[in-house]
């Protein structure tokens, strides 16, 4: 038995989904008149029933003009830079960590101790951390080289074979023995995760594999559209490894999600995106209102010199930070939330490939909330991909931003 999913909802074709994303023609009122008692179900009530589907085919309809058209509009902007992403090089340096996941039920609690007994019903795994950075990336059509270390173990040996079967680059792993393979395993009864355990290292790594790794990043140089840095702390990331992966600026994206005790270490990238606890120990000071978030942002601007921060923040939505303009929020837009895990991976996956096209970076950012969006409504460490996406934002009516004057520049 599979993990518990979501009921599935037929995936209609993206060529389908265009031929249906033009606004219902709704008749004459004037041709839709009744005579005698209203009825339930009148001719004009089932037409409109049946034209408010958005499975229908809809054409046009004079009297029923801006809006909706615009949606049609919004829905070709994204199609476009998705499609623009597919094959684009990004290189994700960071944590590798491998997600152990168990899923079953729970009908009685233990007899040895007041706990629940979970029993066992599937036994999963999947990449965390920059892997599933990677793993994002892999889902959205870009080509992509991870850089990381792990373990000479078992929990090693899985994460380079889940990597090989995205057909993503692992020249730039290394295997480092008496060092554990970061793992964090949960088990999950019932659609909740029970409790969750981990196995790590937080010590800085050698330096000889340092050097390793930031010659493995050099033989990049050139072929690199956009590179991103994950840092979780647990020893991977220091100033050496960022200058070497800052080196590409010229050429290629650099994006950061940084942990604050490391912030420093990230100056002078295009845009790092920490969550909100995340910003609130880096910049000082309590998130209490959009006054303190709009100084916090500042305020990490001013100290990294990266060109753009974005904030996220959950349910609340994200919100962007540009030198010389006002900050730019969006809304979440999850229907339905079953598990985070990973969501800020989402982000910052689609957020690089979205400025590596030269996208305006306010629509970076709108189809970074969209991704996010969807995995947040998959059990599990979850990716999105182009035709969920597409359908997410058709669905939910994803309106493009207005047009910034400041725009990424191509690279």
């Amino acid at each position: 038995m599979r993990k518990p999913q979501v009921p599935p909802v037929a995936e209609p074709s993206l060529c389908l989904l265009w031929e249906l994303r033009r606004p219902p023609r709704i008749p004459n009122r004037k041709t839709t008149r009744r005579t005698g008692p209203p009825a339930r179900f009148s001719p004009a009530i089932l037409w409109r029933r049946r034209t408010s589907s958005w499975l229908m085919p809809k054409k046009p309809n004079r009297q029923q003009p801006r809006a909706r058209r615009q949606t049609a509009a919004d829905q070709r902007w994204i199609a476009e830079l998705l499609d623009a992403m597919r094959g684009r090089h990004i290189a994700v340096i960071g944590d590798l960590m491998l997600d152990e996941w168990y899923w079953g039920n729970v009908r009685r609690i233990s007899p040895e101790a007041p706990v629940p007994v979970v029993e066992v019903m599937d036994h999963t795994y999947t990449l965390g951390g920059a892997g599933n950075v990677a793993n994002n990336l892999a889902a959205l059509g870009a080509k992509v080289s991870v850089f990381g270390v792990i373990g000479d173990d078992d929990a090693g040996s899985k994460v380079l074979q889940l990597f090989r079967k995205l057909s993503i680059d692992t020249k730039g792993v290394a295997r480092v023995g008496g060092r554990p393979t970061t793992q964090k395993m949960r088990i999950v009864a019932h659609n909740q995760q029970v409790v969750r355990a981990d196995c790590e290292s937080t010590d800085a790594i050698d330096g000889r594999v340092e050097l390793t790794l930031r010659r493995e990043l050099a033989a990049l140089d050139g072929s690199l559209d956009g590179a991103v840095l994950s840092d979780y702390g647990k020893g991977l990331i220091s100033g050496p490894i960022v200058r070497s992966v800052r080196s590409f600026k010229q050429k290629a994206v650099i994006t950061a999600d940084p942990k604050p005790e490391n912030i420093d270490a990230f100056a002078d990238v295009d845009c790092i995106a920490p969550n909100a606890a995340e910003a609130q120990s880096a910049a000082g000071m309590p998130l209490t209102s959009e006054t303190d978030l709009s100084r916090a942002g500042a305020a990490l601007l001013e100290r990294t010199r990266a060109r753009y921060v974005l904030i996220t923040q959950g349910e609340h939505g994200m919100t962007l930070f540009a030198r010389g303009k006002r900050p730019f929020t969006v809304p979440a837009v999850a229907r339905q939330v079953y598990d985070v895990s990973g969501a800020g991976d989402t982000v910052m996956s689609m957020l690089t490939l979205a400025l590596s096209i030269g996208a305006p970076v306010e629509r970076a950012v709108v189809l970074a909330n969209v991704a996010a969006g969807v995995v947040v409504e998959k059990l599990g460490t979850a990716t999105a991909a182009p035709d969920e996406i597409l359908r997410f934002a058709m669905m939910e009516g994803i309106h493009a931003p207005v047009p910034a004057d400041d725009r990424h520049a191509r690279r």
